[in-house]
C-alpha cells in the first residue's frame, strides 16, 4: 500500500510519497528526500517570476536556477538508478556549448516561469518517490560514469539516493542565502 501526504506552504507544494512500512528505510528515505525538497521550494515562497531569477551573491545562483538544476539532477540520478552510466552524457567530449547548456541549468531563462520551474521539480520528485517505493533492491549497484569527479567505480541505488538528498539539502541552503537576500525572507529562524 503506497499513501501520499501533501504539505502546501504559500506557493510551493511538497508531496511525500511513503509505503505502509512507514518506519522502514524507503520510508526513511523518502521522508529525507521530501524534508530537503521542501526547504529548496519554500525558498521560492511568493517569489516573483523576475525575483527567482534575481543574482543577489557573486556567484551565478538564483532560487529559480537552483530549483531547476536540483530538478535536473534528481531526474538524471533516478535514470542512472535504472539505467547505469548510459543515463549520464560524455563528459569527456563536453563542448563550450554543452557546457553553456549545463550553465544554462542554474538560471531562469527568458520565457521560463517560477510556477513552471516548481511544476517540473514536483513531477521529478513524484516520479523518483516512485521509484524508491518500487524498486527491488536499493542495493543494487551501477558503474559509474567516467569523471574526474567520481573516485569510486560504482554506486548502490541506495548510495544514489544519499547524494540526491545531499545535493539537494546543499543547493537549498545556498537558495535559502538568496533569498535573504532578495527580501531578508528565511527559511528558519
Amino acid at each position: 500500500m503506497t499513501t501520499t501526504s501533501t504539505t502546501t506552504t504559500a506557493d510551493t507544494t511538497t508531496a511525500v510519497t511513503t509505503t505502509a512500512d512507514s518506519t522502514g528505510e524507503r520510508a526513511d528515505l523518502l521522508v529525507a528526500l521530501a524534508k530537503q525538497r521542501h526547504f529548496l521550494a519554500f525558498t521560492a515562497r511568493d517569489l516573483t517570476d523576475e525575483q527567482a531569477g534575481e543574482r543577489t551573491t557573486a556567484s551565478e545562483l538564483c532560487v529559480g536556477g537552483l530549483i531547476k538544476h536540483v530538478t535536473v539532477v534528481e531526474k538524471l540520478w533516478a535514470t542512472f538508478i535504472v539505467e547505469g552510466p548510459s543515463a549520464f552524457p560524455d563528459f569527456s567530449s563536453f563542448t563550450e556549448e554543452d557546457y553553456a547548456r549545463r550553465a544554462d541549468e542554474f538560471r531562469m531563462l527568458p520565457g521560463e516561469t517560477l510556477a513552471g520551474v516548481l511544476a517540473a521539480y514536483r513531477e521529478v520528485a513524484r516520479r523518483t518517490d516512485e521509484l524508491v517505493a518500487t524498486l527491488p533492491d536499493l542495493g543494487a549497484v551501477q558503474p559509474l560514469p567516467k569523471a574526474p569527479w567520481f573516485q569510486d567505480d560504482a554506486w548502490s541505488a541506495r548510495r544514489v539516493l544519499f547524494h540526491v538528498i545531499a545535493e539537494t539539502a546543499q543547493h537549498a541552503g545556498h537558495a535559502d542565502i538568496i533569498r535573504e537576500a532578495i527580501d531578508g525572507a528565511k527559511s528558519m529562524g
